[in-house]
């Protein structure tokens, strides 16, 4: 046990999944459906963590370049795709590779805004480091966004409703690759026991419309009209 994590109860803890380039943008080789849209409501959540001091724990998918055909084909470690997508990033951060051990710093919630765990596999619970802190960590809600509805959100959530803990996915910052079985999906996390919100409901609404990261013609596009309404 963690006591460090688990001697003062949170409110509430947000878990970042699979925040990257490869499925947030549109040149990304697993771009999710409604990237802007999600992109737009993610930057928007961060903004809200940041303010509201709220804990940030990331997991990534990260896979090792195998020089063939033979593997996931996006998230390879040391490319572009892998990355997080900028505004997804905390200044007083740590990061951990996937390495199968399941050593924690003391005291890292109270020393770190944001914890990045890198994972080889949808399922964050496959990783023995991730297993660890998210099954020991206690807080009153756990808040999810990120990619895919039907993949690693789902996995995440169901892991940590069998936990014991209390889920709550922000539905419209949560994308997906296939639209049918993300609605299956999140059916399945809310019959488990999960909540489903908007991200208005947390953190408001905003008159930023711009995701700022994306230069495909549906972002560009929707900036540029912003843009036009503003100077007319």
């Amino acid at each position: 046990m963690i006591l460090q994590l688990s001697r003062a109860r949170r409110k509430r803890v947000l878990i970042d999944i699979n925040t990257q380039r490869d499925f947030l943008l549109a040149g990304g080789k697993a771009c999710i459906r409604n990237h802007r849209r999600v992109l737009a409501h993610i930057r928007r959540l961060m903004a809200w963590a940041r303010t509201k001091n709220i804990p940030i724990i990331s997991t990534t998918e990260v896979y090792p370049n195998t020089n063939s055909d033979i593997g996931a084909g996006y998230c390879i470690d040391g490319t572009e795709g892998q990355k997080k997508i900028r505004y997804t990033l905390l200044g007083n951060r740590i990061s951990f590779a996937a390495d199968g051990c399941t050593d924690l710093p003391r005291d890292i919630l109270r020393r770190y805004r944001q914890i990045i765990l890198h994972k080889r596999s949808i399922d964050p619970f496959e990783e023995p480091r991730i297993e660890r802190l998210l099954s020991e960590v206690r807080a009153n809600e756990f808040i999810l966004v990120g990619a895919s509805a039907e993949g690693a959100v789902m996995a995440t959530a169901l892991g940590l409703l069998q936990r014991d803990k209390k889920v709550t996915v922000v539905v419209d910052a949560v994308g997906s690759h296939n639209q049918r079985e993300a609605r299956l999906a999140i059916r399945k996390i809310e019959a488990k026991g999960a909540k489903l919100i908007e991200t208005k409901r947390l953190a408001g609404t905003s008159h930023l419309r711009q995701v700022r990261i994306c230069s495909c013609k549906m972002c560009r596009g929707r900036a540029e009209k912003t843009q036009v309404k503003m100077g007319a």
